[in-house]
């Protein structure tokens, strides 16, 4: 075994859970931390993410079996069968490319924060897997390794950009000082994000309606309005759609109805309360490494900041975020049967809706309504996309030994299979002969002049992703 398998196995062995605090107290002790310090700050980010994972786990067992329900109960039938994010990472890391992408990753972000390019660190070595997802089709179309890995380094390039544009609307509206997200699934629909929540300040009567959580609780009072009470009502309604066809016709009993109604409800309305805590338990292992980075930097870099690129699973925690999620899980289903053309059948990544809208709450100042427009849009194109890349996505998979189910003849996920970024790099990297180099080279100018115009203009670009104007 070479040392890059070798190195493979060991990331896909530990799993995000252990990885990450190593990482995150090996980088408090290169920037000056005490031992003791940096050791207990990295358990509890590891305590923390535990605990997100699980409470993400309650919140995607629950959601799939609605989904499942309401999927079998309307007779929908398509060919494309959405088989998650965790098939989606195995695949991407099972790829040629999968084997060199955290070297890659790491030389990137490193040689770029020595440029000064980029303010983040991304110390998520396990979502690098988005990297050589772009990368792996590229590959299962051209056979051409090199492209592979040349787009994988440009997609990580991209993401660090994504990251840095959001950071300040992210640590502000979030509470996550020094944190950005570098993250494939939630970044790439910024760019369609900022100019829908533009229109949608111009549409009259429209940019007045404020549907933030804590407007929301003040109309609805402090029952109705509390976010677990909203997710228990969220999830009744959810368990009324999904359950309520086999009672109807008597293939299930009311009882047996009203237990999983009240069970979904319950478990939701849990989502609603756990994950902000672990969030909040995640902060406190953060702060230390936070402290540590900005005394380092202002004495080495003349007060230079430097993010912790992190997973978006700290985000989706937020009231407004999850709300919008669970209100988008009926209308990415309706869109399935509705869409012309479509062929996906959404299933096990419905929970990955949360990943994919969590970036619009900053700039949207956590409007429900108007994420959920948002994100409806991204869902639309993402069943083209999904569509487009579901044979290439299929072939990846073959090529790293994944098995499609019976059921299926192609296969895609909602993360990264309805994200225009991994859809866009393989379309110009796979060009054919010396137009994939030429089709590379074009996205590597366009990375090199967003980094150049957000030098120019930091603030202005900040703002329009959500962070607030400078008083």
């Amino acid at each position: 075994m070479s040392f890059l398998e070798g190195l493979k196995t060991f990331v896909d062995t530990l799993g995000s859970t252990v990885l990450l605090p190593v990482f995150i107290f090996l980088f408090a002790v290169i920037l000056g931390a005490k031992v003791g310090r940096a050791f207990r700050a990295a358990v509890i980010v590891g305590v923390a993410f535990i605990g997100i994972n699980l409470v993400i786990g309650l919140m995607w067992g629950s959601l799939t079996d609605v989904s499942q329900a309401i999927v079998t109960n309307t007779g929908i039938q398509r060919d494309i069968i959405d088989v998650g994010w965790p098939s989606a990472a195995a695949i991407a890391f099972g790829s040629s490319v999968g084997l060199w992408v955290i070297p890659i990753g790491l030389l990137v972000n490193v040689v770029l924060l020595a440029l000064r390019v980029t303010r983040t660190l991304n110390v998520d070595l396990w979502n690098f897997w988005h990297f050589a997802f772009a990368g792996s089709l590229i590959v299962a179309v051209t056979g051409n390794l090199a492209l592979g890995l040349v787009a994988a380094a440009l997609y990580a390039a991209l993401m660090l950009f994504f990251a840095d544009w959001t950071a300040p609307a992210v640590q502000k509206f979030y509470g996550l000082p020094g944190i950005s997200i570098p993250h494939g699934t939630s970044s790439g629909y910024v760019p369609l994000a900022i100019p829908i929540n533009w229109v949608l300040d111009r549409i009259p009567g429209v940019k007045d309606w404020n549907a933030d959580p804590e407007t929301i609780q003040k109309r609805l009072g402090p029952t109705f309005g509390d976010p677990m009470v909203m997710g228990l009502i969220i999830g009744l309604v959810l368990g009324i759609i999904g359950f309520i066809i086999p009672a109807l016709r008597g293939e299930k009993t009311w009882l047996a109805f009203a237990a999983d109604v009240l069970k979904l409800g319950v478990n939701l309305a849990a989502v609603m309360v756990l994950l902000p805590r672990m969030v909040a338990i995640l902060m406190e292992g953060l702060i230390p490494v936070s402290e540590a980075a900005r005394e380092f930097m202002q004495k080495r870099a003349a007060g230079r900041e430097i993010y912790i690129g992190l997973d978006s699973a700290i985000l989706i925690g937020h009231p407004a975020v999850i709300s919008s999620a669970l209100l988008l899980v009926p209308i990415a289903i309706l869109l399935s049967v509705i869409l012309p053309g479509n062929r996906v059948l959404l299933f096990a990544d419905l929970a990955v809706i949360p990943f994919v809208i969590a970036i619009f709450a900053p700039m949207t100042r956590g409007n429900v309504f108007r994420i959920v427009v948002i994100g409806a849009i991204a869902l639309i194109i993402g069943f083209y996309v999904g569509n487009a890349l579901a044979p290439i996505i299929t072939t990846a998979a073959a090529d790293a030994g994944f098995a499609i189910p019976e059921n299926a003849a192609q296969i895609t996920s909602i993360a990264d299979g309805f994200i225009w970024t991994p859809w866009a790099f393989m379309t110009l990297g796979s060009l054919g002969g010396a137009l994939g180099w030429v089709g590379l080279g074009i996205i590597a100018v366009l990375i090199v002049v967003a980094f150049f115009f957000f030098s120019r203009n930091t603030k202005a670009w900040e703002q329009a992703a959500g962070a607030p104007a400078e008083e």
